[in-house]
Formats: C-alpha cells, structure tokens, sequence
C-alpha cells in the first residue's frame, strides 16, 4: 500500500487525548463526508469543527477532532484516503477553543476582477489588521462578484483602506459590512426611480417634449449633485412643463427604459418574500404604472397639477423631497412591523441621502460624488440586480429559481442575455 500522497504524519506532542486538525484534499466525488465520519465514528473520534469547499471538482475538507489512541484513528484515516485517492495531512492543535471572532464581509463586484485587484483588496484588509478566513464566487455575470469572510482587524481602518483602493480602482466596487444576524434579516427594499430603478430622468423627458431640456436638464443635474435647494429646483423644472397635454405624457412615458437587471432583482427579492417599494421627487402616473408592472408593493412620488387637459406647471398635493423619502421608508417598514434596520435602500441624487441614511444598509447606485461619499456603500456597475450580490444571494441561485418557474419569462431587452465564457 503507498502512502507516499498522504502527506506527513504528526506524532510529537500527543498526549492521550489529542485534538487534532484533518486536512483532506483531492478530486470530490460523492460519499467521502460519509466515508470519512464513518471512520472517525469507529475510532471513537469526537468532530468539534468542519469546513469544506469545493472548487472545480476539488474538495478541501478540514476536520477538527479529538480523540484517544490516536494511532489508530490515523492509521483508518490513511487507509481510507488511499482507498478514495485523497490526500490526508494531520496538525495537533491546541485544544482549547479559539476565541469567537468579530467578522466582516468584504464585497467585490467589477466586469472584471484580475489577480492585481484581489491584490489590492487582500492588502488593504491586511493593512487594517484583518485576515481572510474564506472567499467564495457569488456571480460571473453580468458581473464578476466574490465575498470575503474577514476575522478581527480594525473595521474602521479596513473601510478606510477599502475606500482608497476602490477610488485608485473605478472598475471595481468593494463593500464592507459586519456579519451578523442583520445582516441576513433583511426584510425590504426601497428604490429611487429616475436614475435608479429607471435609466432616464422622468422630468427631462417631459422637458424634452416641451421644448426645454437643456434648462431642466441643468438644473436637474445641479440638484443631484446637491448643489442647489431641492424643492425651489423642482418647482422650477415643473413650471416650464406648463402647456403640455396628454399626448406629451405619454410619448415621454413609452421612452422610459427598464435599468438593465430590475426586473431580476425585484423578482428576486419578491420570492425571497421581501417588501418592495419605490419613492421619488419624480411623478404618479410613470411612477404608479411601473409599480404595477413590476410587481412593487408600495409607491410615493409627486404629482402633477392638470387643468382642462393640460400641465398647470404647478405640483399637487404633498411635496415628496429628500425628508419625505426617509419618512416614508420608515412608514411603510412600521406598518409591515420591519425595524429600519432590516431595510435597504438604494438611490443616485443628493435628495435619497436621508433615505439612505434611515435604513440599515443604505446603497449609492451609480451616484453622484456626494452620495457615495455618505452611503454605506456603492454600485457603479449598471446592473441593479448586482444590489443582490451585497445582500450575500448568489447567481446561480437567482438562475435556478427562474429555471424552475413555470411562469418565468425573461425578457432580454431589460434583463441582460447570454452567459460569459467560464
């Protein structure tokens, strides 16, 4: 029998209860958990911990154990990894527990993510004092996702090294957040529209149909950035919609595009039975229409004053600005019995900030400086479905939940098509 693969032997420092590290490697195939705890079973072995990947059809299994006569245990253990071709290695730890560690996940999402990128992110967790437990894939398409599973460190110092690496590296974002039992207890998610759940702004097509767009789409881009009063500039914008009719709504309305990925994203998170919502400064009826479409719990946003047909120029009702946004998230998550805590929010302009700020993990999607500056973190691929890849869903999950829906029917000019290269 050759056991030339099966990797050294530890024998120093046993006592008569040892407590010792597995360490089992090669090409998977089913049965070999089984095998291996059937053996540790028979030699009266006592399993305090196990992990085990499998990356490419190659297992990595690493079992801690403690036992006595541990001759034997070793010797069943060696016979059974030359009988399945693995490889088996044994470490005599310190039995005494490692100290439960505070943990942090580190997101990286790009269209690409080369070995310099990693790089750069394993030095910044590094510099902050962390050590990368695990790292595993979350999607390759439409974008390239991995979360890294951070032990101790100085969060604060980790983020601040994470933040310098993702300004010095625009083609990837990186996210950091604690591990911990909110962080899977999301229970809602509330979106901006214009420039978020949608690629346009709803106000410069209007504008664009009465004659305007260059004036409207300045001031616009003004209050986004946060540079200007919002309510005085939306007022403003409005005031030059004066005239238009029905007509005009709705030629704006049909130029309206989907963000590539929502209808993914809010498919998914409505079989995950999550809470859906959409708020913004822009307007009812494109609003309300999408909420419809798409399936979205609850809606707010603005609403025109219409006379005889026509556009006043003027807003009816209640104003919905950056204040309102954030009462209204923490309306819906009351009457829903959600804490803010379990809420996601998600938007681009200056006017989402306390939105952002009010929910437990507030995200800047495609944002503008002084957004990304305040969220918690940040998207700058064009996909909204990349949002799951923060909240921990993995792809292929997403892809076998459609797979298995009789009813599911993608839609490729919204959603993106295709899958990459492996």
């Amino acid at each position: 029998m050759d056991l030339a693969g099966s990797g050294p032997i530890v024998y120093e420092r046993m006592s008569e209860r040892s407590t010792i590290l597995v360490n089992v490697h090669g090409p998977d195939q089913p049965g070999i958990s089984a095998g291996l705890m059937d053996v540790l079973t028979a030699t009266g072995a006592e399993v305090y911990d196990i992990e085990q990947i499998v990356v490419r059809s190659r297992l990595t299994l690493n079992v801690l154990i403690g036992v006595d006569g541990h001759k034997a245990t070793i010797r069943d253990l060696l016979l059974f990894g030359w009988e399945q071709r693995l490889h088996i290695e044994f470490e005599v730890v310190d039995p005494i527990p490692t100290p439960t560690k505070s943990m942090t996940v580190v997101t990286v999402i790009g269209e690409r993510i080369g070995p310099d990128d990693f790089g750069a992110v394993a030095r910044s967790i590094a510099q902050g004092g962390g050590n990368i437990e695990r790292i595993f894939r979350l999607s390759r398409y439409p974008v390239v996702s991995y979360e890294l599973a951070v032990s101790n460190g100085d969060t604060d110092k980790i983020r601040e090294q994470l933040l310098q690496t993702a300004a010095e590296r625009p083609t990837i974002d990186i996210a950091i957040q604690p591990e911990g039992l909110e962080r899977r207890a999301k229970r809602m998610v509330v979106m901006d529209v214009d420039s978020t759940l949608i690629e346009n702004e709803v106000i410069n097509l209007l504008a664009d149909e009465a004659g305007v767009s260059d004036e409207v789409a300045r001031i616009t881009a003004a209050a986004m950035r946060g540079e200007i009063d919002f309510e005085g500039s939306l007022r403003e914008r409005v005031a030059f919609l004066q005239g238009l009719d029905e007509e005009a709504l709705q030629r704006a309305a049909k130029r309206i595009t989907v963000t590539p990925g929502a209808r993914t994203f809010i498919r998914t998170l409505k079989r995950m039975g999550m809470k859906t919502a959409i708020v913004s400064a822009g307007f009812t009826r494109f609003a309300n229409a999408l909420a419809a479409d798409l399936d979205i719990d609850y809606s707010l946003s603005n609403t025109l004053d219409v006379k005889d047909g026509l556009l006043t120029g003027r807003l009816a009702g209640e104003l919905v600005d950056g204040p309102r946004k954030a009462t209204f998230l923490q309306d819906i998550a009351a009457s829903e019995g959600i804490s803010p805590s379990q809420v996601v929010a998600v938007g681009d302009g200056a006017n989402d900030l306390e939105m952002l700020a009010a929910a437990g993990l507030g995200i800047a999607f495609n944002a503008k400086p002084v957004v990304k500056e305040r969220a918690d973190t940040s998207v700058s691929v064009p996909y909204l479905d990349a949002i799951l890849f923060l909240m921990g869903v993995r792809r292929d999950h997403v892809d076998a939940a459609d797979a298995a829906d009789p009813d599911f029917e993608q839609r490729p000019l919204l959603d993106v098509p295709g899958m990459p290269p492996v």
